[in-house]
């Protein structure tokens, strides 16, 4: 059996700020290595053999504090990026609904029928997502393998697992370093584990 890690990366200035980052290049934020650490204690005995991120800043050092502390290194994939938000790049949420209400309501509630200006639409994030982890599981039989990659792609691969429509899109939360876990089975991917952030409880406690 395969074990497939699904990981977000950990938060980011622009994430506290309720700004869309997309395909933008932003990096962690104390908050986020913080929670990066946390995720790396957390999975040290784990069993990893391999660690594959983005390569947007935000998830590559969110695999390299990772890797640091399993011993491996991190191969970058650009494919597992987040979507391209286009013009809302590095707009706050208000600001959006502001200037682009007419694509912003279609995002909220038809977010498969959404195409945000020179934006990516969702199907197509799924697509270069489902792609990617299909070729990393082929190549990689037998492995604990751990992506880390970005809320709205990881949404989109699960929901494309599961053969679950993407109108369903915000029926699945994904915070920041949660681990989502999906095994692959003689019979196909089974996931066993969705958003599950126990390791941040630290941080709440402190």
């Amino acid at each position: 059996m395969t074990r497939l890690y699904l990981v977000r990366h950990g938060e980011t200035k622009w994430n506290a700020e309720f700004r869309a980052q997309g395909s933008k290049n932003v990096e962690l934020s104390d908050t986020g290595r913080k929670q990066a650490y946390l995720l790396a204690d957390r999975m040290h005995s784990y069993g990893i053999n391999k660690i594959i991120s983005s390569n947007l800043d935000r998830a590559y050092e969110t695999g390299e504090i990772l890797g640091a502390k399993l011993n491996l290194k991190v191969e970058k994939l650009e494919d597992l990026k987040e979507m391209n938000f286009g013009v809302w790049e590095g707009l706050t949420m208000n600001e959006i609904q502001s200037k682009y209400s007419e694509h912003y309501t279609i995002w909220r509630n038809k977010p498969h029928d959404a195409e945000i200006p020179d934006g990516e639409r969702l199907i197509h994030v799924q697509k270069r997502g489902l792609d990617s982890i299909n070729k990393i599981i082929k190549t990689n039989p037998e492995q604990n393998i751990v992506v880390v990659s970005h809320g709205t792609m990881i949404k989109a691969i699960i929901l494309g697992i599961l053969d679950i429509d993407l109108s369903y899109f915000y029926k699945i939360r994904q915070d920041n370093t949660c681990i989502n876990v999906i095994d692959y089975k003689s019979y196909g991917p089974v996931v066993v584990t969705l958003n599950d952030i126990a390791h941040l409880d630290k941080m709440s406690r402190s």
